[in-house]
């Protein structure tokens, strides 16, 4: 029996040892899965980087002037991008003015401004002549408001009187048209818009109690909101759709610089991502550009921003739909929006990149 106990104690101590060497075994393993995890989280940034690097090719030009129609939300992501230093990452100089419609479309006609990210000043351009499309829609939903002095509260109780808004053709004035011309108004005769060269100037002027209405967008929106005075229409609920701020550029540009190009709209979604998931750089990155340092008015806008930043950039004919049924140019209404824009490239990008940076939401 004793014999016995000791052959069955060396059994267990034998059992036991291979069992602890089990778990030994199945600790490491657990701890090299960790670690092999981990290392794939940390690398995989770089992975979907170098993929896309290596598709977008020889830049044809390194060096950029990009000109956008202000500085507020809807711009935000591609200032993300400049601060972040996406651009660079992807050899790129970009440098960033923000600049009045016309000057911008000036700009790039004459080729001193590459890019321009902008509204409608592109359709305008177009339909006077100059062959600059849209390559890709950063923003397509529209933030705007339509606000009305302190006891203004309806659209119809705007008749006969003004509206500040930016510049003309700007979706400010497209947004009043299609409204005035639901409720059977005519701009012009039934209403007058008042054009200014940027958002803070047409709010100025309303502030002053120089117009009766102002239809702006953030962060105008929310300096008007903080006053206490009303909004008559939120054109975000009311479902408006137009391509504002779209990338757009010469068709002459587009086919010389496709490497180029496809840089810009990588690394611009890279600072779609980077907004959309820090906020707190983001909103550091809109108060430098904007001057607004109230924290509450940043946190709005920050809100909007997440609400209309596209993911996908593709450009919808139906947004350019809006802007042509509503132009004040004869030559609109008749005009296909086919010729207003080119998807090839973003369409590259989103196949390449933006589906892997945004898995499930771009194809």
């Amino acid at each position: 029996m004793p014999r016995l106990d000791r052959f069955s104690l060396k059994l267990n101590c034998r059992q036991s040892a291979v069992v602890q060497a089990a778990l030994e075994s199945s600790k490491h393993f657990a701890q090299r899965l960790k670690t092999l995890i981990l290392l794939f989280i940390f690398l995989s940034p770089w992975i979907h980087e170098t993929a896309a690097q290596q598709t977008l090719g020889k830049l044809e030009k390194n060096r950029l002037e990009v000109g956008t129609a202000g500085s507020g939300t809807t711009s935000l992501p591609l200032f993300v991008a400049v601060e972040a230093g996406y651009f660079t990452k992807r050899g790129l100089n970009v440098s960033v003015s923000q600049v009045g419609a016309t000057v911008a479309v000036q700009g790039v006609i004459s080729g001193t401004i590459d890019i321009y990210q902008g509204g409608t000043a592109a359709i305008a351009a177009n339909l006077a002549g100059a062959d600059i499309i849209y390559i890709g829609a950063a923003v397509d939903r529209n933030s705007l408001n339509l606000f009305g002095q302190k006891g203004i509260t309806t659209f119809e109780a705007l008749r006969g009187k003004s509206i500040a808004t930016t510049f003309p053709g700007a979706f400010g004035e497209i947004a009043i048209r299609m409204t005035a011309r639901k409720q059977g108004m005519e701009v012009g005769k039934d209403l007058k818009l008042l054009y200014h060269r940027s958002p803070p100037e047409a709010l100025s002027t309303f502030l002053m109690g120089n117009s009766d209405g102002l239809v702006i967008s953030p962060p105008q929106t929310e300096l008007a909101k903080q006053q206490g005075y009303p909004i008559i229409i939120d054109y975000f609920k009311e479902g408006l759709k137009i391509v504002g701020p779209g990338t757009s550029v010469t068709r002459e540009f587009l086919q010389k610089h496709p490497n180029t190009i496809k840089a810009f709209l990588t690394s611009y979604l890279d600072g779609v991502k980077r907004a959309i998931d820090d906020e707190e750089f983001a909103k550091k990155i809109e108060s430098k550009y904007t001057k607004i340092s109230d924290a509450k008015i940043l946190a709005e806008n920050y809100q909007q921003g997440l609400r209309v930043w596209n993911k996908d950039m593709t450009v919808d004919p139906a947004a350019i739909r809006v802007v042509l049924d509503d132009s004040s140019d004869a030559k609109a209404k008749s005009a296909d929006p086919k010729r207003f824009y080119d998807n090839a490239l973003i369409q590259a990008v989103n196949r390449d990149y933006a589906s892997k940076l945004f898995p499930g939401e771009v194809k």
